[in-house]
């Protein structure tokens, strides 16, 4: 065991994991993963499957065979399906879809005695693209969007227009505030983020942050544990899986939600589905392939000691979790997480939600770990007497080898 990996073990033995989403739909979902030629979003005559892409609805894992088709057996998953982008292949249109209903056996009425259920049916059409050893990539984090920050995120997107990295990643809090509001002030703020992003002119994938998780402080927002939209589904509803997988050049990304909830407060956690999900798509990777992760609550921080012990702010640093203390703004359990990736090496761990740029190398007799912040994308931020810049971080990426990143500042010295 290193040294990291016995720390955090620590760490995780203070918190039980969460318990597995409710059971959803029982319905195999089937469908096929196809080289959309013509990129105009649906199958026609002499598009080829794509054999060997991975689909997942954040639950169950499948490959498709030679003919590009996939089954999702019913295991009680009840996120977005998506196809998880492989190397050289980027989507014609979103790279995912919501969970389809479950269709009755035509000519039966739903829910009659013996009438068998149609498997629902989602595609997937994707385009090539270059396959590269090297490519670069944008981190960014924290825009808070409303009309008053709408000028940070379009700064964000003339950066992105004018270093053109192959795709950004987002590390969550993308709205001002859908915590402590209700539906009414938080669907808005989605709506802006999904207009905005769609202008960007490469691709961005996100992950959400507290901020993003809809009304759970429900003592503020007045909303119901039951509303349809509770929790991480408006996030969903918008932006698709809170936790996926793509590759890109040689390296797996994972996009991670690491915002968990007890009752009322967050907390930096991954819930037990995630982990085990992360396990089963890692399977479907090629063995040692190095890993990227990206998410809100970092894995681990050094800001947290910068802050101070906060005990009566809106979100103080100690949360009492199954009878026992542990930080709140950092995983608590990423010793889950490391023995979850297996074999795969922790390239580099990339979070937000402290406001800063941070980077933290631990040396272990498995060799260096990296976790790194980036700025806020809505603007500086301070603590401690040091005032910390708003920008984001460029990475260069060669041989699946990350480098340490560029930071950009967003505003002028």
């Amino acid at each position: 065991m290193t040294p990291l990996l016995a720390a955090a073990v620590l760490l995780a033995a203070a918190a039980p994991a969460s318990s597995a989403a409710a059971a959803g739909s029982t319905a195999v979902v089937t469908g096929v993963v196809y080289d959309d030629a013509n990129r105009n979003g649906k199958r026609d005559a002499g598009e080829a499957g794509i054999a060997g892409a991975v689909v997942s609805d954040q639950h169950v894992v499948a490959t498709t065979g030679k003919d590009g088709r996939y089954s999702l057996t019913p295991a009680g998953g009840t996120g977005p399906i998506f196809v998880s982008l492989p190397d050289g292949w980027s989507a014609a249109g979103p790279f995912w879809k919501a969970r389809p209903m479950e269709a009755s056996k035509p000519g039966a009425a739903a829910g009659a005695p013996g009438a068998a259920a149609a498997a629902p049916t989602v595609d997937f059409g994707l385009v090539r693209r270059p396959a590269a050893s090297a490519f670069t990539f944008l981190h960014a984090s924290d825009t808070h969007l409303d009309s008053a920050s709408l000028p940070r995120i379009r700064r964000l997107k003339e950066i992105v227009t004018e270093k053109r990295p192959d795709f950004v990643v987002l590390t969550g809090d993308l709205v001002r505030d859908a915590l402590r509001v209700d539906e009414s002030h938080a669907r808005p703020l989605f709506e802006m983020v999904v207009s905005e992003l769609k202008s960007f002119p490469v691709p961005v994938f996100t992950v959400p942050g507290n901020h993003d998780i809809f009304g759970i402080e429900r003592n503020l927002s007045k909303v119901q544990a039951d509303h349809p939209m509770y929790g991480r589904a408006m996030y969903r509803h918008h932006l698709g899986p809170d936790y996926y997988s793509f590759t890109w050049g040689g390296v797996r990304f994972l996009g991670l939600n690491s915002v968990d909830a007890d009752d009322m407060s967050y907390y930096g956690h991954l819930d037990r589905e995630q982990l085990d999900w992360v396990g089963r798509d890692l399977a479907a990777a090629p063995a040692g392939q190095p890993v990227v992760t990206f998410n809100h609550i970092p894995l681990a921080t050094s800001i947290e000691g910068l802050l101070g012990l906060m005990e009566d702010s809106p979100a103080p640093s100690v949360i009492t979790i199954g009878g026992h203390g542990q930080f709140r703004h950092v995983v608590s359990n990423l010793a889950e997480l490391l023995q979850a990736l297996g074999t795969h090496r922790l390239e580099i761990a990339l979070g937000g939600h402290m406001h800063a740029s941070e980077r933290l190398a631990i040396d272990t007799t498995a060799g260096r770990v990296r976790f790194h912040q980036t700025g806020a994308v809505v603007g500086p931020s301070d603590a401690a007497g040091l005032n910390f810049v708003s920008g984001v971080t460029l990475y260069k990426v060669r041989d699946a080898k990350v480098d340490d990143g560029t930071f950009i500042p967003l505003d002028a010295p």
